[in-house]
């Protein structure tokens, strides 16, 4: 009856070590999404983000055409679940969308730029600029040269 007790122990030990493991692994980190302030901040910065574009003459004709509340809402969600937030992204995936545009990576440097300065103006702290930076330079294989 004793080694009966030690086994059973020993079993729930064992289980409650995965379970508390698998937890953890499943946690999503979104601690990039609250430091660009939620959703009301990531809304806050693609307003401003929207704006720096409309003031790169560089990469503006790529806009002309754009529906630019729809380019909000998936910028907006895109952001959000980028960073860890509890948002669903519903817009196109990003070669379909970029295709025939043939983006150069100097236009692709002055939307980043224009993120930049987006990024600053809403005072988004610097660690955290550079961690959604990161994100965003990861993707440049979906955008250039399309």
């Amino acid at each position: 009856m004793q080694i009966i007790k030690v086994i059973s122990f020993h079993v729930i030990l064992v289980m409650t070590l995965l379970l508390t493991a698998c937890q953890s692994f499943n946690k999503k980190d979104d601690s990039l999404y609250h430091a660009l302030g939620g959703k009301k901040g990531i809304s806050r910065f693609v307003d401003v983000f929207i704006y720096e574009i409309g003031e790169t003459e560089q990469v503006l004709h790529y806009f002309h055409d754009t529906n630019i509340q729809r380019f909000r809402e998936k910028q907006i969600e895109h952001i959000c679940i980028l960073s860890g937030g509890p948002c669903e992204y519903t817009g196109d995936e990003m070669i379909p969308v970029h295709e025939g545009m043939n983006i150069t990576e100097s236009d692709f440097n002055a939307v980043a730029n224009a993120m930049i300065r987006a990024l600053e103006k809403v005072n988004i702290s610097l660690s955290a600029r550079n961690q959604l930076l990161a994100i965003v330079a990861s993707m440049r294989h979906e955008v250039l040269y399309k």
